[in-house]
């Protein structure tokens, strides 16, 4: 059914910023007036198929009858409300949901309004711990290399300087430290050099690292690259010798991509800082969280100045808090475990063979995340709109053409999203 509401898309070209576009000559927008299911409906009656979760965010769909009527019930109560000196319900119970799913050691939640900002906290958190410990020279941070981690200034200066979207602003940056990215892939034979390199810059340079921050086992938007579990056990067990606090972004990888709640799982590692966000409320709405462990909140609490100085204006917004429970109750109650699994063997059946075609350099799949490599960058004009004539909604980027469905999505469907790849590739990309 077509949308009695206007879609005025000469107004959208001449005034509106999508991300990471121009505005002289932006590439073509989809005018979308309804979603549900695995479906976006657009103005014009045709429904796309979503590959991307919204990016993914909406892993149990869209129009989820669940969030909506919580979601409805707290604007009921109240749609806002400050988190300084006051608090709520659904804040509370968020809180726990997080601490119950999240490491032990995980005890202490600082609620954002973005991932960006999550990340942003969690250097904050690492720069005054030191600061409270007496060290203030602990003032570094160390990544590796294909990391991506937000648009924010703090954000940006741990991207990759060159994959990562923000070479262009790297001369107003904080600098940083940036170990190679770790070469051995999961499921491969681990091969410990992968650490050499990390560990001689810890050892060097121990005196002013506050923190390691990196995205464990799937780099995301820096590079689509799954990595092994190993790195992750002998980088804590590093950050442990050298006294460094060890940062994990799980912003993309959380609650359940991988085929674990959380990536970190592969690996059996704590971090002493988690940052949590997009699919958090099932893509309802945005919200973050930020999640320190024991000695990080005391070492901040007990310091000179104990305060945690940060507090976004819509910190813990009750809509959102509602959200992030109804979306974590419903994955909770979810045979999500199984779903992924189903989505991952298919997209491994569907999706590997391409990687014969001479165009493609890699196919790689990992829980509900599956990722054909190209030789060349994709012309994003000419990939969208073959896309969008097959029915489906895809968003390459660089060489990496992906999909990060919903776990709700259904095989005929997820059929329809790799088949488009696989035809694309066949007519010659």
């Amino acid at each position: 059914m077509k949308s009695d509401q206007p879609v005025d898309l000469a107004f959208d070209r001449d005034h509106l910023w999508h991300p990471y576009t121009s505005m002289k000559n932006p590439l073509p927008v989809q005018p979308v007036v309804a979603a549900r299911g695995v479906r976006l409906e657009l103005a014009d009656g045709r429904h796309l198929i979503d590959g991307m979760s919204s990016w993914w965010a909406a892993i149990h769909g869209y129009g989820v009858s669940a969030i909506d009527e919580a979601v409805r019930d707290q604007q009921d109560r109240m749609s806002h409300m400050m988190f300084g000196g006051l608090t709520h319900a659904s804040a509370i119970e968020l809180a726990r949901h997080l601490i119950r799913w999240t490491p032990d050691d995980l005890q202490h939640v600082f609620l954002a309004d973005s991932g960006s900002v999550a990340v942003e906290v969690a250097i904050k958190m690492a720069l005054q711990y030191w600061r409270s410990a007496g060290m203030p020279r602990r003032e570094k941070l160390v990544t590796v290399r294909g990391g991506y981690h937000g648009d924010t200034f703090g954000a940006m200066a741990v991207c990759d300087p060159v994959t990562g979207m923000h070479g262009l602003f790297s001369g107003s940056l904080a600098q940083h430290h940036f170990a190679p990215r770790p070469q051995t892939a999961f499921g491969a034979s681990w091969d410990p050099m992968d650490l050499d390199a990390m560990r001689d810059l810890l050892q060097r340079s121990e005196h002013e690292i506050a923190a390691v921050i990196l995205e464990p086992i799937v780099q995301g938007a820096g590079g689509m690259w799954f990595y092994h579990p190993e790195y992750l056990r002998g980088l804590r067990a590093l950050c442990d010798q050298h006294g460094i606090l060890l940062i994990f972004d799980e912003i993309a990888t959380g609650f359940g991509r991988t085929g674990k709640m959380f990536a970190l799982e592969h690996a059996g590692v704590t971090p002493d800082i988690l940052c949590v966000g997009k699919a958090l409320t099932g893509g309802t709405m945005t919200l973050a969280a930020t999640l320190a462990s024991r000695r990080v909140a005391a070492g901040i609490s007990e310091g000179e100045h104990p305060e945690l100085m940060h507090g976004p204006t819509f910190m813990g917004n009750p809509l959102a808090c509602a959200a992030a429970v109804a979306s974590l109750r419903l994955l909770e109650e979810s045979p999500w475990e199984d779903r992924v699994s189903g989505i991952e063997a298919q997209l491994r059946s569907e999706l590997e063979p391409l990687g014969a075609a001479p165009a493609v350099a890699d196919v790689r799949v990992l829980g509900a995340i599956g990722v054909v490599e190209m030789c060349e960058p994709v012309v994003m004009r000419e990939i969208q709109s073959y896309f969008v004539e097959q029915g489906v909604w895809i968003r390459p980027f660089g060489r990496l053409v992906y999909l990060m469905p919903p776990f709700v999505i259904e095989t005929e469907d997820l059929s329809r999203l790799t088949g488009a790849i696989g035809s694309w590739i066949e007519k010659g990309s």
